[in-house]
């Protein structure tokens, strides 16, 4: 940012009368400064350059031995992102884990899924993950890859997503938008602050959307309202409040499989609704998340903090589904044909789960305090936590209605008179944590962090039919984490750690032996290593890591298939990122990450030596936004995603091709009847590129989904 002043200052008095002894009053001298540059630093953009979600407080990234990446709401509003994985595409490590449109998302991160039970946060706090959660409110979003057993208790070795929302300020924008199908969409942020010493804070986030989805017959819509609210209570003593609610109802879209099990569908359009019946409904999702944080400083050394959060997803699932091929001819001699006919048939069902209410509910308080031993510096914190999480649902009505072919119309079949079941508590799951960690500070140069979570697991699972009470399984395990940081200078550190986690058993799915049987817990471990490099205004990252967790799969045995833990994946891989300005006018945010992922001692050779389902070895992600030099504030934007070929199903022997999406986009920011006004267009997929983003497994059967086609978005949004 260079700002340039030409200040030219004039005098009418008689300076010659001063310096020469009166020559005259009627001599005025007129001085010239020299022009005066005045060169200064756009901090703002891409770059974040601290994060939450890598301990129990904000932190800079540089200090975090832990893998994080932000993306900050700059970016989330140039490349107008609506859904999580339109903000996750920016990390070349993250991708698709049967997330269908209409539906809840879900990932896999360095090549393990996460969670929705435990895998996403709000502010720190423990969501239910079977939402799409709104991004209005979201001043960033935080990706911690790999284990998280200190921070989060029962977590999975992929990671956590922890949403961080927008705190008050004054603000007055709208933003408006629609794209190439006719969608609408509006927003508002509003927010300021009031009181007699302006104390309190509110901010409020309302926006209405409809979706005209590429996908015929899946249009929907949205609504979502939010509210921030801060009391500055005392110049130590700080409560903050969030609520957020949302509705969205869209009809889901269901994936491919392969064709006989052995072949990807060719020619597929991602426009075709597979087993669309004109009286089919949508599904509705509606979802409430509370949350809220009183922090009180008890010296300059001493703070304490208790947080609380409920989070409540009610979803009315309808899917006219396609599954399998039990009514093709050619499928007969398979016992679980969990697949798409050799010609493309697939059966057609009839799914009925409404009122399925997940709920989590999670507190916690904290201690931390900065205090020196014989010379070291020490950052301890320490606390402990409980989580609850209970889910409460029909079981659900899922029945066979006719059989369509992916090449041809759907025929209308009569849809199902089966009545729906009731509705039972199907777990109860709580958790009780004691936590702590110190950050050692030895030098200018050396500092270590250990510490460790004590996790008592007490579980109860129901009977989905009848209620009853069919295991209840209670744990305690504890989980250390252990790194060291050297930082020979103060913008380069060099980190190495361990960490051990527990993540929830899976569970059994339908066509195994033991249905519905949920495994025991299991444990993971990470070994990671990684440099982290601050240059001028840019970030630089790379990481090492080795993860390892126990085997979950249906075991084919003699035609029958039995849910078991036996093995073990390993993935192994490497990252690299470069995140800020890389130039007065470009900035860039771009990763990379290879990952090499091995079954072994499954008992199922078929399963092993090649690459798990669904992880490409090589997947990449650039961004670039420059601003032109010719037209004060124009951008042009642009990017490309690539994902290397990827395993099809567990055998390895059918792959997905590898691709290259190409994004560009422009911003351009204005003044219109004196208000700052910003227009941007984003045009996705810039060469209509057919490819299949997602190629996962869920409840044990293989799923294929294709990328968006090309899609144009223009928006503007006006700051009063």
């Amino acid at each position: 940012m260079v700002l340039r002043f030409r200040p030219v200052v004039t005098s009418r008095f008689a300076l010659g009368l001063l310096l020469s002894g009166g020559i005259g009053s009627s001599l005025a001298a007129e001085i010239e400064l020299p022009t005066v540059k005045v060169q200064g630093q756009d901090e703002s953009g891409y770059r974040s350059e601290t994060a939450s979600v890598g301990g129990f407080d904000e932190a800079p990234l540089l200090d975090t031995p832990a893998s994080i990446t932000v993306i900050n709401a700059a970016l989330i509003k140039d490349q107008q992102a609506r859904l999580l994985s339109e903000v996750l595409r920016n990390d070349a490590s993250v991708g698709d884990s049967y997330a269908p449109i209409g539906y809840y998302e879900n990932f896999v991160v360095r090549g393990f899924s996460l969670n929705a039970a435990s895998s996403y946060k709000i502010n720190g706090r423990t969501i239910t993950g079977e939402q799409n959660v709104a991004l209005e409110n979201k001043q960033q979003v935080e990706v911690l890859k790999g284990l998280a057993g200190l921070q989060s208790g029962i977590s999975e070795p992929s990671g956590v997503i922890n949403y961080v929302t927008k705190r008050p300020q004054d603000v007055r924008s709208v933003t408006v938008s629609t794209d190439d199908r006719g969608s609408g969409y509006i927003a508002t942020d509003v927010g300021g602050w009031f009181g007699s010493e302006q104390q309190f804070g509110l901010r409020a986030n309302v926006a209405h959307e409809d979706l005209n989805s590429y996908v015929e017959h899946a249009n929907g819509q949205r609504d979502f309202v939010s509210l921030a609210f801060d009391w500055n209570i005392s110049p130590d003593a700080v409560l903050q409040l969030d609520a957020e609610y949302q509705n969205k109802q869209q009809r889901s879209v269901p994936g491919y499989q392969l064709l006989g099990g052995t072949e990807v569908p060719h020619g597929a359009s991602p426009k075709k609704l597979l087993g669309h019946q004109t009286g089919g409904k949508q599904v509705g999702i509606d979802s409430l998340n509370l949350n809220g944080k009183f922090e009180y400083r008890f010296s300059d050394q001493w703070k304490g903090s208790v947080s609380a959060a409920r989070s409540k997803v009610v979803i009315d699932d309808y899917s006219s589904f396609a599954w399998g091929c039990y009514g093709s001819a050619s499928c007969s001699a398979a016992s679980v044909p969990n697949y798409f006919s050799p010609e493309g048939n697939y059966d057609v069902y009839d799914y009925r789960s409404p009122d399925d209410t997940r709920r989590d509910d999670e507190i916690q308080a904290a201690m931390t305090g900065l205090f020196d031993t014989a010379g070291i510096g020490h950052e301890l914190t320490f606390g402990s936590s409980a989580f609850r999480r209970v889910i409460d649902k029909r079981k659900s009505v899922n029945e066979f209605i006719g059989t369509a072919n992916i090449n041809e119309e759907v025929p209308s079949f009569p849809p199902t008179d089966k009545p729906l079941n009731d509705s039972h508590r199907n777990l109860d799951s709580r958790q009780y944590g004691l936590f702590v960690t110190d950050r050692i500070r030895f030098n200018e140069h050396w500092q270590t962090i250990l510490g460790g979570r004590e996790v008592r697991l007490d579980e109860k699972a129901f009977d989905g039919v009848t209620g009853n009470q069919t295991r209840h399984t209670q744990q305690y395990v504890f989980l250390p984490q252990a790194s060291l940081i050297y930082k020979p200078v103060d913008n380069v550190s060099l980190y190495t750690s361990y960490s051990k986690g527990l993540s929830l058993g899976g569970t059994a799915p339908w066509f195994a032996n033991n249905a519905d049987e949920t495994l025991a817990p299991t444990v993971s471990r990470q070994l990671e290593a990684g440099v982290k490099y601050d240059w001028r205004r840019i970030s630089f990252a790379a990481a090492v890591f080795q993860t390892r967790q126990a085997y979950q799969y249906a075991k084919p045995e003699g035609g029958t298939f039995n849910y078991v833990q036996q093995g073990q994946q390993k993935n192994t891989g490497i990252e690299l990122s470069a995140n800020g300005w890389a130039t007065d006018r470009l900035q860039i945010a771009t990763s990379v990450a290879a990952i090499r992922a091995r079954v072994s001692g499954s008992g199922t050779p078929a399963y092993e030596g090649h690459q798990a389902i669904n992880v490409p070895k090589l997947r990449a992600s650039v961004y670039a936004d420059y601003a032109l030099p010719w037209v004060n504030g124009l951008a042009v934007l642009g990017g490309v995603q690539y994902s290397a070929k990827k395993s099809a199903n567990r055998t390895g022997n059918v792959e997905v091709g590898d691709y290259a999406v190409v994004n560009v986009g422009s911003r351009y920011t204005t003044k219109v009847d004196g208000y700052e006004t910003v227009f941007r267009l984003s045009v996705d997929n810039l060469f209509d590129k057919r490819y299949w983003r997602d190629a996962g497994e869920y409840m044990g059967d293989d799923y294929l989904f294709q990328g968006a086609p090309l899609t144009a978005r223009l928006s503007a949004s006006v700051n009063f």
